[in-house]
């Protein structure tokens, strides 16, 4: 008689297979990192490099399920000005919206991906440049950002130069500034619409209320 198949046997197996620790070996100092939450990209991950040099890196790479490889894309890998502080995803699950990617520096960077079955050319492009600060060309290095999920057109940025940023990405303005502490700023969380905290060198967190 031919040997049979335990199905058991196979479940546990193919659990093992999916318990394991997966790895990815970046050719440079890692940083920044974000998973991305589009349906149709799954165990997606951005990852930035931390090199002390001006040109830095930014790596798009992803789980191939199959064989249980991180595999990086030559085409979505990027030079960036300096090494980001933070990389997000658009908050996107459906994928209702362009492909994008921001990234924190000297200035905030929103980044099209074009990696789709159906684009042309496979590829990551400057989409905007935003400086908060309109006096200059110079910007006080942006520490952190986050991106409103329940309103992805705005992301908030905070800075050494005691300010946080509210952005409208889609018309590339500034909604609201202000200064947000009596030092530095090294973090910002959305709330909520337009509910936001950030946290300083000044020892404090505090909540700002934009529907005031």
């Amino acid at each position: 008689m031919g040997a049979t198949s335990d199905p058991t046997q196979d479940t546990s197996d193919e659990q093992q297979k999916r318990s394991e620790i997966y790895t990815y070996e970046a050719p440079w100092h890692i940083y920044a990192m974000n998973w991305s939450v589009r349906r149709d990209k799954k165990y997606r991950l951005a990852i930035a490099s931390l090199l002390e040099q001006y040109p830095n890196r930014v790596e798009i790479v992803q789980l191939d399920d199959t064989n249980g490889e991180i595999k990086s894309d030559p085409n979505l890998s990027f030079e960036h000005p300096y090494p980001p502080t933070k990389a997000i995803f658009i908050p996107d699950k459906d994928c209702h919206r362009p492909d994008l990617l921001a990234t924190s520096s000297d200035f905030l960077r929103i980044w099209r991906i074009s990696d789709s079955d159906e684009s042309q050319s496979r590829g990551v492009e400057l989409k905007s440049l935003l400086n908060g600060n309109k006096n200059s060309e110079y910007c006080g290095p942006i520490t952190s950002f986050d991106w409103n999920e329940a309103e992805p057109r705005r992301i908030g940025t905070s800075s050494i130069d005691t300010t946080c940023t509210i952005w409208d990405i889609e018309k590339e303005t500034v909604d609201t500034q202000l200064i947000a502490h009596d030092k530095e700023v090294y973090d910002i969380a959305w709330g909520g619409v337009g509910v936001f905290a950030s946290v300083s060198a000044d020892g404090s967190v505090r909540v700002f209320d934009l529907r005031d």
